[in-house]
Formats: structure tokens, sequence, C-alpha cells
């Protein structure tokens, strides 16, 4: 059972906590529709993925929130659906060949800097992978498929890959498989966007090791994104010890919400297994049970008796979160802040739960 509490009516609904659905389906040549064998199926940001048989199918099983399927296959054109509905379906996919490799788009252009490594090498993993004390356990393996492009004009950094990017995170016990899309910088703003699909694994390692993972990932967790979003899902934001704030007129200041699932910010749809935000004014989320990292507060000057992690998000449009804290559409949200600051390196996959 799940309440819900807003303008003043308590609404009961009862809903299927971590049901399973079996995502299925055919992947196929788009040209000549036969069957690919060994395509790569998995949910983004998940631990969960399979391939393809030799007659193209494929089956998934996933418990109930949403995702995104990504479906892969070497010379082809990669290609995502997004699951939100908690039901099993059944899609046929068409891969596209592709007619250029990024490799080849790369050795063409002019904007590429040849010594990346050594000149941007450190920036890049400090936005990417991150700062944060787990950071310094996370390491790119591949280092060698990355390549960074500075743009005069409008003074910012690209960086793209040839190839997924294979890092090891020792702090959290994962394996990622990330194919970055782009990780763009623009140093006007100071403000930094990276986009790309990921898929975790976990690591092997004696007991000893698994309860150190055990306990990272537990405080990477708690105050985080996917914990707000949940919570907000659950309507258990308060007694989770998060606080929602909204801007000033001034501009400068925040003023408490004491009822955050009111109508204008929190909408529950015909369907029960999602719940609409939107906020039209600039927020500020404080995480009251953590204090921030001292890593932070060195790296942004600030006072060391700073008592709450917090961040600031912008919303252009409602987003829909489902049950597992995924959220949609991802473009509509923008955070700054504490959430900014962690990167990769604190990065779990949806189908974690402590």
């Amino acid at each position: 059972m799940k309440y819900l509490s807003g303008l003043g009516v308590l609404l009961l609904f009862t809903i299927s906590s971590f049901g399973q659905v079996t995502i299925s389906g055919t992947v196929l040549d788009s040209s000549t529709r036969e069957p690919l064998l060994g395509a790569s199926v998995f949910a983004q940001n998940t631990t969960l993925g399979t391939t393809s048989d030799s007659s193209g199918k494929f089956s998934i099983s996933l418990k109930s929130g949403g995702y995104e399927l990504v479906f892969s296959f070497t010379g082809y054109q990669t290609q995502s659906v997004q699951v939100t509905e908690n039901r099993n379906q059944h899609f046929e996919i068409l891969l596209v060949k592709e007619d250029k490799s990024i490799g080849e788009v790369i050795i063409q252009s002019s904007n590429e800097v040849k010594d990346g490594w050594e000149k941007y090498g450190n920036f890049f993993i400090d936005h990417f992978i991150g700062a944060t004390p787990f950071a310094k356990e996370c390491e790119i393996q591949n280092k060698e498929a990355v390549r960074f492009f500075y743009y005069r004009r409008s003074d910012k950094l690209k960086v793209l890959a040839t190839e997924p990017l294979l890092i090891s995170n020792e702090a959290l016990g994962y394996n990622i498989r990330y194919q970055l899309d782009s990780f763009v910088y623009y140093y006007k703003t100071d403000l930094s966007s990276y986009r790309g699909t990921c898929f975790f694994t976990e690591k092997l390692g004696v007991v000893s090791q698994a309860m150190i993972w055990k306990a990272n990932r537990e405080k990477a967790y708690y105050g985080s994104r996917m914990h707000f979003m949940r919570c907000y899902y659950d309507s258990t934001l308060k007694e989770a010890g998060f606080t929602i704030s909204s801007i000033n007129s001034d501009g400068k200041t925040f003023g408490l919400l004491t009822n955050p699932y009111q109508k204008k910010y929190f909408n529950i749809p015909d369907t029960v297994d999602e719940v609409e935000v939107y906020f039209p004014d600039k927020i500020s989320v404080a995480y009251i049970k953590a204090v921030p990292e001292n890593a932070y507060l060195k790296q942004f000057n600030l006072p060391p008796d700073v008592g709450v992690q917090v961040s600031y998000i912008d919303i252009k449009d409602p987003i829909a979160i489902k049950e597992n804290g995924f959220y949609y559409d991802q473009r509509n949200w923008v955070n700054q802040g504490y959430w900014s600051w962690k990167n990769i390196a604190d990065l779990l996959p949806y189908d974690y739960w402590p």
C-alpha cells in the first residue's frame, strides 16, 4: 500500500512492488530482415542484459519500473526503446547498418587535439568520472579510445570515443561498459553535459571486499538523485530526509515548500505506476541526513560547517517518475550543486536496492 496526501485529501492505491515483466522480441537487419545472432540487448544503467539467438530472438525479465532498452550489433547503428509500462511487451527491432564509423569521422576532423590526454585528460576525468573519493578508485581501461576536440569559436571542449569505454569501479564493485555519445564542456558558462548508455556487471570478490562494496553502495545511494526520485514516487521525502525549496521572487533566496505534493507540483495520472512532477521555478533539494563530503567543500571553497547536501534543479517540462527511480524525459532535468558533483564514479544501476 502507498499513501499520497495532496490538497488535504488522502489518496490510497495499491501497486505490485517489484513485479516482474518480460520484454521479448527479435533483432533483424533492417534491409534484409535477416536475424542478427549475438546482438546485445540490455537495460540502460542496469546489470540486466542478454543477447539474441540464431533466430534473432531475445527475452529479458525486468522488475516493475522504467527502463531504456538498448540494442547494438557490430557494424550497425545502436537503437533504443523506452519501456515505461509494467506489462509484458514484444518488439521487432530493425537495426540499420552504419554508413560511416565514428573513427572515420574523427580522422576527418580538424578540431581534434592531438595530445588530448596530456592537455585535457585529468579535466575530463574530473567532470566525467568525478572528483569524489570514489572517483579515485575508478579507471578507464581503454583510454586510447578517447578523442578530444576543442572548438575555439564557441570555446567548448568535446570528447568522443571510438568504442565503448571500459571503466573499472573498485569502490562500488562494478565494471561499467559506457557507450559515450559525447561529452561537452562549455568554458563560458562552466557547465558540462554528457550523453551515453552504460551497462553494469558486478565484480567478484572475497567476503570482506563484498562487505566494503555493500557499504560504499549504500553511501552512494542515500541522498542521491535516484534515492530522491524513488522517495518522490513513494511520497516518503520527509521520512527519507529530503526537503524541497523554491526560489523566491528576489531570484536569490529559496523558501521551503511545506507540501511538495500539491497538485501544481505533483500529479498521479490515471495509470498509477508513475507520478508526474513539475516546478515552474528553480528549486533546491536538501538531504539533511548526511553532510557534504570534505572534498566537495574544498573544491568549491565552502565553509566546513555546511551541514546538508544541497542540489539546484531546473525542470524545463514535466517529468514522469517510475517506481525504480527512472524518469523521463531526462533532458528536461538540469541539476547543479551536489548532484552535479557526483558522476560516473558514484553511479548505481536502476536495479540496485539497498
